[in-house]
């Protein structure tokens, strides 16, 4: 967008406190870690439950930004932020959306809205594949439906732009009334309705009452005419617009569906629009790809075009890729990989990712970018703006891939090579060059770039644990919504994040803004840093042999007995330190590790008092059960124990010394204990301690199938004879076992994995590297994914089958499978 700064007064209603109305707006930034282009940024100071944007102004306006929309004006803003303007509003967030609503105002364009329990950001990127070839597509990026996502997608609504599409979620009663006003749609879809976010809704029926006031004053409203639900609330919601109900069952609906034929890898449907017959063939088998891609066709009959252009357009859709993939690379790289669509604003979003990781030893930030298409923008403007982003992220070399920015190629300053097509930069050698680099891949679909995603890619294993970082924060934002906005947290990734990968889940957090890291020895701490990660670390189980490395990385251990402290003081005096932080650890009734806070305290006073070389940062003990009533009282007398003699700590000491004794489940259910700071374990990974349901799931572990044969009854299947075959069966291997982490107790029929959704279960003995599986009644071939645990099969039912818990199944996965992170 383009605004001058008195514009944008005028358009939220704010008060200025400043005096450089000459300012121009070109870039609105809700978060301190998203700027890039501070001369021309608006920074909104939004206020959450976690945290309160108004404490970033010193650094942004450090780093260059002079203008913010801000609840309360800094005390003394003449002096300390002399060039600033401050826009006072009541609401920072109210203002970036009146701004949004303004903005859309101006603009007298088709707008789609999209909405729906699934599959709202595959309806938007199919409309745009299918829309774009004929038209200038303003769209959402990525899935930005929130009430801070919404406002800034419709602010990128621009001259150019020829119809606008913009998915609205919502996961609480009385959200879509603002959505609606910024987006303001002529066109709704409503995708289906399902159980997401129904927690915060009586029943379904009031969420999809609330989804469908989106298209209160929408031309049209297009949804499945043969859901019940949907097809009732319509009624009661008494939407006056017109209808497009398409329906599988009713012939007189203007949109019928006559036959879903499903092939091998492609589904032809056959339809009526208007009485008139048609066919299509889409690139997908799956149901709710077939429910999509109907609502999208909808969409495309309303606006005119030609059933024989869809159909050829529809036979081309590709798949949805909704997330940045992490890769380990070749040579000592590291792999964002982003090669399945290509637009400024998902590149912004692809270099603002990149640009967050720590910097890894001064490692080469390399892009690999091709042509830009269906911009709206002619070459030179498209690519001097795409160069202005790239210079302000820090890359350090591009690569083009296309004849297009190939002649845009004076606009990059930076080392830079240009090729024709793809095949060319495969041709040329340079990729065989690129070692110990980041590499950003950004591609359009006809580029091919999994080509060069494949010729970058690390090959170790068919087995791989997918890491959903989105997931993590998920995660983290529902433990923190238990708690007050000043309590601190610490999140503990030892056991290599409980599986996960310590360095990547670390990143995420820092980047997330936590207050502690924990991991379980040094080692684990030197390796964060090594990394980059620059966030506190406490180090729960210190070995004496490791006092050097923790001074060396400014890694803060835990103290639980006298031989530990005197150990430490004595190897601090030597090396000259003074004042290094420790956390000091009470038994309350674990009987593990800590001091006894009954007869320890006045010796461990005493003794801390009277040296120099190191300071209590904090004092902390363990719940035994508090993911259970039934401690309850146990855990009643454990916080009494550790109140009094934490409160004998403090008071020994002018400084502040942070308590905390809450875990997961104690976040949870003891919201009074929380004190200054809790501890996030389990449930930070998606494992409810409490239930042991489900919250948000972080890992998958996934495989293939290698092989398939058919076996006769008798036959028998794996080492010992084990697995019995009683019916003609097809059974497939698959390339996991033990030493992955495949606990064998589980086979033998005793647990099962996922192939396309079905249940397939362990035939015989899991064997160290390979096991098999009965698919015989499964539509299956070789090369199929195969979900060991993940988001269709919880990790706890493995877990329960082995009567153990999530952590024992989690931090099992070995080393050797390869981890994947994505965004």
């Amino acid at each position: 967008m383009h605004y001058s700064l008195e514009k944008v007064i005028a358009l939220i209603g704010a008060r200025l406190f400043g005096h450089h109305l000459d300012a121009q707006i070109d870039w609105l930034l809700t978060d301190s870690r998203s700027l890039a282009f501070p001369e021309t940024s608006l920074f909104f100071a939004l206020r959450t439950k976690c945290n309160d944007g108004h404490k970033y102004i010193a650094d942004l306006y450090r780093r260059g930004v002079r203008n913010f929309v801000v609840g309360t004006v800094p005390d003394h803003y003449e002096e300390l932020y002399p060039e600033a303007n401050f826009l006072l509003v009541i609401s920072p967030l109210k203002a970036l959306q009146r701004l949004a609503e303004r903005h859309r105002e101006a603009f007298s364009i088709p707008i789609i809205g999209v909405t729906g329990s699934n599959g709202k950001t595959v309806v938007k990127e199919w409309l745009y594949q299918l829309l774009s070839p004929s038209m200038v597509v303003t769209r959402s990026p990525r899935s930005y439906n929130s009430q801070v996502g919404v406002p800034l997608s419709v602010c990128l609504l621009n001259e150019q732009s020829q119809i606008g599409i913009f998915e609205a979620g919502i996961s609480q009663p009385d959200e879509m009334q603002t959505l609606r006003a910024m987006i303001q749609p002529t066109i709704g879809v409503m995708t289906n309705i399902g159980q997401a976010h129904q927690e915060n809704f009586a029943t379904i029926e009031e969420k999809c009452l609330e989804k469908l006031s989106l298209f209160k004053d929408t031309n049209i409203l297009i949804y499945d005419g043969d859901d019940p639900v949907i097809s009732d609330c319509v009624q009661r919601s008494l939407y006056t617009g017109d209808l497009l109900a398409w329906s599988r069952k009713d012939a007189d609906s203007p949109l019928f569906i006559h036959t879903i034929k499903k092939n091998e890898t492609s589904t032809e449907i056959a339809y009526a629009y208007l009485k008139k017959n048609y066919e299509m063939t889409i690139p997908f088998v799956d149901d709710a790809s077939i429910q999509n891609a109907l609502n999208a066709l909808a969409v495309c009959l309303y606006l005119h075009i030609s059933p024989a252009v869809i159909a050829e357009r529809m036979s081309r859709l590709e798949p949805v890729a909704m997330r940045l993939e992490v890769k380990q690379g070749v040579r000592g790289c590291t792999i964002i990989n982003d090669s399945y669509n290509n637009d400024v604003n998902s590149l912004d979003i692809a270099l603002d990712f990149m640009s967050r990781r720590p910097d890894q030893n001064g490692m080469t930030r390399t892009l690999i970018l091709s042509d830009i298409q269906q911009s709206g923008m002619n070459n030179e403007e498209l690519y001097a703006k795409v160069a202005e982003m790239v210079h302000s992220r820090g890359i350090d070399r591009i690569i083009g891939v296309g004849p297009q920015i190939a002649a845009a190629h004076s606009a990059f300053t930076i080392k830079k090579r240009f090729f024709p097509s793809t095949s060319a930069l495969l041709e040329s050698g340079v990729l065989n060059e690129i070692q110990h680099e980041l590499v950003l891949l950004k591609g359009a679909r006809e580029f091919n770039f999994e080509e060069l995603t494949e010729l970058l890619s690390l090959k170790v294993h068919e087995t791989t644990l997918e890491v959903n970082l989105e997931a993590l924060s998920e995660n983290l934002n529902f433990y923190r919504s238990f708690m007050k906005p000043e309590t601190k947290l610490v999140c503990m990734i030892k056991a290599s994040a409980y599986g996960a990968g310590s360095v990547e889940i670390a990143k995420t957090l820092q980047d997330r803004g936590v207050d502690y890291l924990a991991v379980a020895v040094a080692d684990e701490g030197a390796d964060l840093r090594k990394a980059g990660i620059t966030a506190n670390i406490i180090i729960m189980n210190p070995e004496m042999s490791s006092f050097n490395t923790l001074f060396e990385y400014d890694l803060e251990p835990e103290v639980y007995n006298f031989r530990l402290l005197e150990a430490l003081i004595k190897a601090a005096r030597k090396q000259g330190i003074s004042n290094f932080p420790v956390h000091i650890k009470l038994d309350t009734g674990m009987h593990r590790l800590g001091f006894n806070p009954k007869t320890d305290m006045p010796q461990l006073i005493d003794r801390l008092k009277h040296q120099s070389a190191l300071i209590p940062r904090s004092v902390f003990s363990h719940f035994v059960g508090s993911d259970s009533p039934k401690f309850d009282e146990f855990s009643a007398q454990q916080f009494q124990l550790f109140d009094e003699g934490s409160k004998q700590l403090q008071l020994a000491f002018s400084h502040k010394i942070l308590r905390h004794i809450c875990n997961s489940a104690g976040i949870e259910r003891f919201p009074e204990r929380h004190l200054d700071m809790c501890r996030l374990g389990l449930g930070l990974y998606g494992i409810d301690p409490i239930d042991n349901h489900v919250i948000h799931n972080l890992s998958s572990l996934k495989t293939t199938i290698l092989q398939i044969r058919d076996v006769a009854p008798g036959e028998t299947v794996g080492y010992s004879r084990k697995g019995t075959i009683t019916r003609p069966s097809r059974i497939a291997a698959i390339p996991i076992g033990y030493a992955d982490g495949l606990n064998r107790h589980l086979g033998n029929g005793h647990c099962y994995c996922l192939v396309n959704g079905k249940k397939a279960y362990y035939v015989g003995n899991i064997c160290m590297d390979v096991c098999m599986i009965d698919v015989t009644d499964i539509p299956c071939h070789e090369g199929d994914s195969v979900e060991i645990f993940g988001d269709n099969l919880p990790v706890t039912v493995l877990s329960d089958v082995l009567q153990t818990i999530p952590y024992e199944v989690l931090t099992s996965i070995s080393e050797r499978v390869k981890r994947v992170y994505f965004q």
